[in-house]
């Protein structure tokens, strides 16, 4: 029951944050090139791997493979935020976010594998 409250509260708040993204919002798009340097076409790739993640994660309801797969569409973007955040010099404080949805997601990506 933990894994399906874990997947559902990552998709639920990923989802969110994808959808800027995805829409090509221009403040976003200027977040993206201000803070980190980066394209609004590298602001689309990781919105759309966040939000097809999420949808993965949803159905893992019905299959520990769709729970695998979100979990790791959506750890490539929190390490590559993560990442981005030490390297833009934001601090490690900045990085807690992405840190807490990567931790949340090794718990499921590792309960994907239990028999």
């Amino acid at each position: 029951m933990h894994k399906h409250i874990i997947n559902g509260y990552v998709a639920k708040d990923i989802l969110k944050s994808s959808l800027p993204k995805v829409k090509n919002d221009e403040a976003m798009a200027q977040q993206f090139k201000e803070g980190f340097n980066l394209s609004p076409e590298m602001m689309k790739i990781a919105g759309y791997f966040e939000f097809i993640g999420s949808i993965f994660l949803m159905l893992s309801v019905f299959n520990k493979k769709f729970a695998r797969i979100g979990a790791i569409l959506i750890n490539v973007i929190m390490l590559g935020a993560m990442y981005n955040h030490l390297k833009a010099g934001h601090g490690v404080k900045s990085i807690g976010a992405a840190g807490k949805y990567f931790a949340l997601n090794m718990v499921t990506l590792f309960d994907s594998y239990r028999k």
